[in-house]
């Protein structure tokens, strides 16, 4: 594996500069964590759509607000799941760019992700449009079940 090097204006030369075993083990590391919060978002998906139409169709079948009113609950906690992960996951980006640069300053096989986490806010992950557009219509639905069973 290789990294292009950078030149003095920031942009890359194109010269090919050889990683070591162990920065190319740190990236693995990396990847197979980028790799897993990719796969634990798709599953919170899942279980919070099953669940979030499962109580919809329960509350709309038994015209009960109450049933539809729980359902907030449990979509509010996946969505906040889902953001932890997406969260971690451009960590970890942030982090396995760091490790690729041939000046890297990042310690040899560190999954510290601490100083990247700093510069992205909960709400700027929390509305996303790929959690905004997955959620808000899950959460308008349960709450509309909940104003027509009143």
């Amino acid at each position: 594996m290789t990294a292009l090097s950078e030149g003095a204006d920031g942009g890359t030369t194109g010269a090919r500069v050889p990683l070591d075993a162990d920065r190319i083990k740190h990236l693995e590391f990396i990847q197979a964590t980028i790799t897993r919060m990719g796969t634990n978002s798709f599953l919170v998906k899942g279980w919070s759509l099953t669940l979030a139409v499962g109580l919809l169709a329960l509350a709309g079948s038994r015209s009960s607000w109450q049933i539809a009113a729980v359902g907030v609950v449990p979509l509010f906690c996946f969505w906040y799941l889902d953001c932890f992960f997406l969260r971690q996951e451009r960590a970890f980006r942030r982090l396995y760019d760091d490790v690729r640069r041939p000046n890297s300053t990042v310690e040899v096989l560190s999954m510290n992700v601490g100083p990247y986490l700093s510069s992205m806010p909960w709400p700027e992950v929390w509305l996303t449009p790929t959690l905004a557009l997955f959620y808000a219509p899950l959460l308008i639905a349960d709450l509309a079940v909940v104003a027509i069973a009143l």
